[in-house]
């Protein structure tokens, strides 16, 4: 049930694409659409381990209370966020410290998955929402000047709420699984990762 929610929030997440048409509209000719888009996150360590630890710390959160909401929250408030910082980078306005926000996101999601930290719904959504920014604001930036604004959005999208199951459905069947720390040892590695993003 849990999972089918968190699937319906994902989907309502592309609601938001639509405005990507306009940051970037499509070109003759263009070269870049979905699969290109989908492929961006995974190109980019740096994106990869951000938005697979926003799944593994929402994963934890799943013990009852408001935390069960977190698995399916969280992610979404990434994804609606990363698009808002998308449309802003596409259309050239500058973020302040985005590649600092990026290597903050990695160190600071891969910390409060070692620990299993436990914030509040909406504090936990709101940190996850302005690093999300960060992420999108570079994705707008990256994006090739022929892509196809909406089949591009939608591509990174798909691959970041992807990436975000993934994380969910790792952390979850880690603890079904008697292995609980698998989640936290994970974290801590993003952790230890975070201060190479300054060097690569």
């Amino acid at each position: 049930m849990m999972h089918r929610r968190l699937l319906i929030a994902l989907t309502a997440a592309a609601a938001f694409m639509p405005a990507m048409a306009m940051a970037h509209p499509g070109m003759p000719g263009h070269t870049h659409g979905f699969t290109d888009g989908f492929a961006h996150p995974f190109g980019g360590l740096d994106h990869l381990a951000a938005m697979t630890a926003v799944g593994l710390w929402a994963g934890q959160q799943a013990r009852g209370g408001q935390g069960a909401r977190a698995v399916w929250l969280w992610p979404l408030a990434f994804l609606a966020l990363l698009v808002a910082g998308a449309i802003a980078g596409a259309n050239g306005l500058a973020l302040p410290g985005v590649e600092w926000g990026i290597v903050l996101s990695v160190a600071a999601l891969g910390w409060l998955t070692a620990f299993g930290a436990r914030l509040p719904l909406a504090a936990g959504a709101a940190l996850i929402g302005v690093f999300a920014l960060c992420h999108g604001a570079a994705h707008g930036v990256e994006m090739p000047a022929d892509a196809d604004g909406l089949a591009y959005g939608l591509g990174f999208v798909t691959a970041s709420a992807a990436l975000h199951l993934a994380g969910v459905a790792l952390s979850r069947l880690a603890e079904r699984a008697g292995l609980a720390l698998a989640p936290r040892l994970a974290g801590l590695g993003l952790a230890a990762l975070a201060p190479l993003l300054l060097v690569v």
